[in-house]
């Protein structure tokens, strides 16, 4: 094979391009600039993971190179590219990437943590190497150092204390070191003075914070009450650590959407409680008790609902009303619980509503409003109409609500703005008092708060 000509020799499906894949691996540092100019080639007719398997399974003769190209990519795609292939590249020994921390191009510097991060543990050895990102002019380099040391672990908390108490190291890096280890282990990770620190600067941003619309994506309660601790023992809550709304916001999505397998009670260790909003107090998450019925469940949708209703009905004799929302941010899901006096007045679940019927009648806070399982269209509504074109699309649908009066889809938070609060609609006009907790459940007072930096 003409190995000046990589692009004709790797044109083809990912199959058939496999022995000329290895035969360019075998030539080594002699096929890496013409290969190199295949990746970077927009127009080129091979597909660029094709090009990037060659240069990753080449290893170090490529990194110098794909380092001064990632550097000048003038497209973001190029950049994605090279950025990729840069970070996975196939070496004996990962230390060649040390050359790259000190890069002049922060994309460079970037690529090079990342290689770093996806050794994990096995990167121990080059903690303090990585030390100084922390503090970069960059900020997306310094979140990238956080990354890689919260993918290190443990191995790493002994240097990044070393910072913590060493007065004389910059400023930035000693934040950082700070942020990295409350990554790796929460506040557990966080020495003494660390968290006492943490706690000071809480109580001043406490002070000052207006209320802002929460991305709403899992269920909350809402009860009509200013008695946090009531509330607190109805959810069998404890430990409470008063923090500021974005910090109990940021909690509660990162609980709601962590992955790591590794953290078994990551989503059941603590419960965002707001702090009093227009009379009502909000509880983000659920108890231990709750979490594991539903997650052990056959079927969890008919545990959740009676877990829900349950709840709503103790609560509900408890503070005199109880509220249950719930809202998903990528696949449509919402539904409420309205419970009164010990007794459910309302459950509807818009992935339910038409296989199962509604539980109770109406309710007048939903007047007004279609309900999200329901289509108020008529049949040949959107005859000819191009559905890809969203724009025309979406015209059309006005045009047609206007005309025949169809009314709006109402949600969880469309229905909690009427009945208690919308926390997705916080603003300067909202009521507030007292502050928010993180408290633990059963499990996260057992296994404690879950990893994870929290903004303050």
């Amino acid at each position: 094979m003409d190995i000046r000509m990589p692009a004709e020799a790797l044109s083809g499906s990912w199959a058939d391009t496999r022995s000329a894949r290895d035969a360019l691996v075998a030539e080594g540092a002699a096929v890496v600039g013409a290969v190199l100019e295949v990746l970077c080639d927009e127009r080129s007719p091979v597909d660029w993971t094709v090009s990037a398997d060659v240069l990753r399974r080449i290893g170090a003769p490529a990194l110098l190179p794909l380092a001064d190209a990632s550097a000048a990519a003038e497209s973001p795609e190029v950049a994605r590219r090279t950025a990729w292939t840069l970070g996975r590249l196939e070496v004996e020994d990962q230390g060649v990437y040390e050359q790259l921390l000190s890069h002049a191009h922060p994309r460079v510097r970037g690529n090079a943590l990342y290689a770093f991060q996806s050794r994990g543990a096995e990167a121990a050895r080059f903690a303090d190497r990585l030390i100084p990102l922390l503090g970069d002019p960059e900020p997306e380099v310094r979140q990238r150092a956080v990354r890689a040391f919260s993918a290190i672990g443990a191995g790493a908390v002994p240097g990044l204390r070393r910072v913590r108490q060493e007065p004389a190291t910059g400023t930035g890096i000693r934040s950082g070191a700070l942020e990295a280890l409350a990554d790796i282990g929460g506040p557990a990770a966080l020495g003494g003075a660390d968290l006492e620190a943490w706690r000071r600067l809480a109580r001043i941003k406490r002070l000052g914070e207006a209320p802002h619309g929460m991305h709403l994506c899992g269920s909350w309660y809402a009860v009509p009450t200013d008695d946090q601790d009531a509330v607190l023992n109805a959810f069998d809550l404890g430990e409470p650590e008063p923090v500021t709304l974005r910090a109990g916001e940021a909690a509660w999505n990162q609980d709601r959407h962590g992955w790591d397998r590794s953290l078994p009670h990551g989503a059941c260790a603590r419960v965002f409680v707001s702090p009093v909003l227009d009379g009502w107090t909000l509880v983000f998450g659920d108890t231990s008790q709750d979490t594991h019925r539903i997650d052990a469940a056959e079927d969890a949708e008919e545990v959740l609902a009676d877990v829900v209703r349950t709840r709503c009905i103790d609560l509900s004799r408890r503070f005199g009303a109880a509220h249950w929302y719930g809202m998903s941010c990528g696949d449509g899901w919402t539904a409420w619980c309205i419970a009164e006096v010990g007794e459910v007045v309302r459950h509807y679940d818009a992935f339910d509503a038409e296989e199962k019927g509604d539980e109770g009648p109406s309710h007048p806070c939903e007047s007004g409003y279609l309900l999200p399982h329901e289509d108020g269209f008529p049949e040949d509504a959107f005859d000819g109409v191009d559905p890809s074109d969203s724009a025309a699309f979406a015209a059309h649908c006005h045009a047609l609500k206007v005309e025949l009066e169809i009314p709006d889809t109402c949600y969880a938070n469309d229905i909690a703005a009427r009945l208690s609060v919308d926390p997705g609609a916080l603003g300067a006009d909202t009521g507030i008092s007292g502050h928010g907790v993180l408290a633990l459940t059963a499990c996260g007072r057992e296994h404690g708060h879950p990893a994870g930096a929290l903004p303050v």
